[in-house]
């Protein structure tokens, strides 16, 4: 499991968030093992209260498992993100990356554009058509 910290965000939301990702983009699947809380800690060079909090919240969202004596693991019930969605992603970052936009300032446009209601997602209708068939 690769977690880098970097940028303005306090630690325990960019382990939260990279873990997210790790398990919708399929990189981490359900019952997965993750790091004890103090290996990462001392990997990331972070306090364990840290990385613990970011474990509690992701446990609290139904994405990971926590067992006395089993570690903590990816629920088998958490779920991977859509193909079209990880396409998507991947090109984002591409170009981000290529034009020399940061990680921080990406998330901001996404969030800008992010529409504040769903997409109408029903089938579009032929306006000529009187609903029967012909």
């Amino acid at each position: 499991m690769i977690i880098r910290l970097s940028g303005s965000a306090p630690p325990t939301d960019q382990i939260r968030d990279q873990i997210r990702g790790l398990i919708a983009s399929g990189r981490l699947a359900g019952d997965d093992r993750l790091p004890s809380v103090r290996q990462l800690a001392r990997d990331l060079g972070v306090a364990p209260g840290t990385v613990a909090k970011a474990y509690r919240v992701l446990e609290a969202e139904g994405l990971l498992v926590t067992r006395t004596g089993g570690g903590t693991r990816v629920s088998t019930t958490a779920t991977t993100t859509r193909r079209p969605v990880l396409d998507a992603v991947h090109k984002l970052v591409d170009t981000s990356i290529r034009v020399g936009v940061d990680l921080d300032s990406t998330i901001q446009i996404l969030r800008a554009v992010w529409p504040t209601s769903p997409p109408d997602t029903e089938p579009a209708r032929d306006p000529h058509s009187d609903g029967t068939r012909p």
